[in-house]
């Protein structure tokens, strides 16, 4: 299959969490890395405005993806009504958020609250997985409406006791049943949780929507013992055109710290991550340099 360009893009959660209009300056270090999009986490959607972010994106030549951030407020598939209503009220507001951006899609573990690990009876993970599907149909369907797509993460066991894996991931995809629902894979999750990190992309197909990249650690890509190689073959092989993200976090914020497991630091420095990591990939994905 002819291999597609896969445009470059940088989490905002390299830059700085909660992120914020006061923090869209950073873009013009994402650019100077050589970064073609940035992907915005809406951690806290009071402190972000979609003109702002927009325009911020626009001067430095950046597309924007947008990710959501789902903590136990923002549950879907949880047994009390409120919370659910609270997770689709979020779900949607990333939605119209993405609209005016100019995002094509919403990524994020969307169906529960992150760090939930419950060992649950056969019939509590059922209801939870159904209470979860009739929430994602209704918000895949007011996405739909936009042209918004929906890219749903699998995480590791960790940090999630409900989709773990593509195999799990695809069978939520199917049983939701709208052609606008497909995947994010993240390295650092698939290293985890997946056999073979080739056979996960390939597994995942045309429903792989969207793509993380980050190191067995959460450090720099290609430091650690990622099959990269693999990784890349695999994405041209399913003619993956869209977005690679390089996704780390920040030790300094203890919340997202605490959510991840992340107790020391992994770089020397979060801008040296996120400008080895761009030196990096590009290489490796045969992508060109942004201003090429």
């Amino acid at each position: 299959m002819t291999a597609q360009r896969m445009p470059l893009g940088l989490s905002t959660f390299v830059l700085a969490s909660p992120f914020s209009d006061s923090d869209v300056g950073l873009f013009e270090k994402v650019k100077d890395w050589g970064y073609d999009q940035v992907e915005v986490c809406i951690e806290d959607p009071a402190l972000l405005t979609p003109r702002t972010v927009a325009a911020a994106a626009r001067d430095e030549g950046l597309s924007v993806l947008v990710c959501g951030a789902f903590g136990p407020d923002r549950d879907v598939s949880h047994e009390d009504l409120d919370r659910r209503r609270s997770g689709l009220r979020y779900l949607r507001h990333c939605i119209d958020f993405a609209a005016e951006v100019g995002s094509p899609l919403v990524s994020g573990p969307m169906y529960a609250a992150t760090g939930q690990a419950r060992l649950l009876e056969p019939r509590e993970r059922k209801a939870q997985w159904q209470r979860a599907v009739e929430s994602l149909v209704e918000v895949a369907q007011f996405a739909a409406s936009g042209a918004i797509r929906l890219a749903i993460e699998p995480l590791n066991r960790f940090e999630t006791d409900l989709v773990n894996t593509v195999e799990q991931g695809l069978r939520l995809c199917s049983d939701i049943g709208e052609d606008n629902v497909g995947l994010m894979l993240d390295t650092f999750h698939m290293n985890i949780e997946e056999k073979s990190l080739a056979r996960a992309i390939t597994s995942a197909g045309s429903r792989l929507f969207n793509f993380q990249a980050s190191e067995n650690d959460r450090g720099t890509p290609g430091s650690g013992h990622i099959s990269w190689v693999e990784v890349a073959e695999a994405l041209h092989d399913v003619g993956y055109g869209q977005g690679v993200v390089v996704e780390s976090f920040l030790p300094t914020v203890k919340e997202i710290a605490r959510a991840v497991s992340l107790w020391r630091p992994v770089a020397t420095s979060m801008d040296d991550l996120a400008a080895d990591a761009a030196v990096y990939l590009r290489s490796l994905l045969g992508v060109p340099t942004a201003s090429a």
